[in-house]
């Protein structure tokens, strides 16, 4: 989750939230792509979380990591006295609630320098991790942890969002503290090439959640999901996530963005270094002044920038929108997310093809998908086919247009070669999810240490 926004001073009026919106709008020229991961950091010798602070020293922790990032050019950003993220050149590095760490990576021109940022990454978490023994684990849900394991991090926001999340849903603290994602922000150019690629996106994200699955553990066995982490967020909070069927209705635009944003209850008011608890209450009253907690402060764009970011439905819209389908990828997949979504919305031919695909598919279907997804994978029917086969037609359309960007790198490769690692679970119509399945039940005997053994991409 973010740290604080930056982005401007007082609302004139509602047109100035729509403007905020607009102005993500680019020249084909100016698209760029940014592409976000989380892992779990975990102790080598107990399988634990890292705790924020070092329980001993020379004990691993989350701020020695923050800390040791520093030496590579990363400037921190505080909270009180409390180190809580790191900025550098465009990207930054976040906590989510339980120490999940987050690298949002820098707007950049190709899969190729967003993947080369994404290893870079890596190789100064590893250098550190090494020297403090620590590991990560790229995937959708924790899979030994109890949540009184889980440690919490000294963030303002979360506090607030702890305790307002059981209010509005059965499992809001199961993805505040123990869930994982890689997501990809993509450019628009217009309010109707928006549109096109937010219905699109929405679509095929139960998808993409087939291609990702790979959470299904919780407590040490097995939880009857492929994606655990797509089942929570059947119930986190509804009034701010889901499939938004009303995307497709006639009139969508950057309007009714807004006016849906406006009424989703709100978080915090960030001022002075502090987190202001509204939870709640509305953007649209907060904008009337009429919220008791917040008499005598005026409501800013950089409130607006915030709100927007606590809105977590499948794609979500800001100045550019998020793909945000996907459980936490093991290391070889975390490039492919990039890759699969630059393909399809950045090439006109593709997107009108993926447009193709999806455009008779009614909001049931697309409901009835999405909550399926999560237990059958790509064995989930779909009309007279399979996800399997629509993952399959997906990739079909995502290479295609990935060729036609032609994108090489210095050795000449192609974007397209980072589709591989899914191209490979579509031919073998398996999802990580069902190859560690039968690990556990075969290899390794029911023991999820092994897990931790094999699966560390440091």
């Amino acid at each position: 989750m973010s740290i604080p926004q930056s982005a401007g001073g007082p609302i004139g009026s509602r047109a100035d939230l729509v403007a905020h919106l607009e102005d993500g709008s680019k020249p084909e020229r100016d698209w760029r792509i940014g592409t976000e991961h989380e892992k779990f950091v975990y102790d080598l010798k107990r399988h634990l979380p890292l705790p924020y602070q070092s329980e001993y020293p020379g004990a691993p922790s989350i701020r020695t990591l923050l800390e040791s990032l520093q030496p590579f050019g990363w400037t921190p950003v505080r909270e009180g006295e409390h180190i809580i993220g790191l900025t550098k050149d465009g990207a930054s590095v976040s906590l989510e609630p339980g120490g999940q760490f987050e690298l949002s990576g820098a707007p950049l021109k190709s899969v190729h320098e967003t993947c080369n940022e994404v290893n870079l990454h890596r190789d100064q978490v590893r250098e550190i991790c090494h020297a403090m023994g620590a590991g990560c684990l790229g995937l959708g849900f924790a899979p030994t942890w109890k949540l009184s394991d889980v440690p919490v991090m000294p963030k303002g926001r979360y506090g607030i969002m702890r305790n307002y999340m059981p209010k509005v849903g059965g499992y809001g603290l199961e993805m505040m503290f123990r869930t994982c994602t890689v997501q990809v922000n993509l450019d628009f150019s217009s309010e109707a090439d928006m549109i096109k690629k937010f219905r699109v996106g929405l679509a095929l994200q139960p998808v993409t959640t087939a291609l990702f699955a790979n959470s299904p553990f919780r407590e040490g066995r097995p939880n009857g999901f492929l994606s655990y982490r797509s089942q929570i967020w059947t119930d986190t909070d509804n009034a701010r996530s889901g499939m938004l069927p009303w995307v497709f209705e006639d009139g969508f635009g950057f309007e009714q963005y807004v006016d849906y944003a406006l009424d989703v209850p709100m978080y915090f008011v960030y001022r002075d270094g502090k987190y202001i608890d509204v939870s709640g209450k509305s953007f649209r009253h907060f904008l009337d002044g009429t919220i008791p907690e917040l008499k005598g402060i005026e409501p800013s764009m950089s409130d607006w920038a915030d709100h927007l970011t606590t809105i977590f439905p499948e794609v979500r819209l800001k100045k550019f929108l998020e793909m945000r389908g996907a459980d936490g990828g093991t290391w070889r997949r975390i490039c492919g997310m990039p890759a699969l979504w630059t393909g399809i919305y950045y090439n006109q031919t593709a997107l009108d093809a993926a447009w193709d695909m999806v455009k008779d598919w009614t909001a049931e279907e697309r409901q009835q998908m999405r909550s399926s997804v999560a237990v059958q994978g790509f064995k989930t029917p779909f009309r007279n086919t399979t996800v399997q086969a629509l993952a399959r037609q997906m990739l079909e359309i995502s290479t295609l247009g990935l060729r036609a960007r032609a994108k090489m790198d210095g050795g000449g490769m192609s974007e397209e070669g980072f589709l591989q690692p899914l191209w490979d679970l579509v031919q073998r119509g398996q999802t990580r999810a069902d190859e560690m399945l039968a690990l556990y039940h075969g290899e390794w005997k029911g023991d999820l240490s092994r897990l931790f053994e094999e699966y560390n991409f440091l």
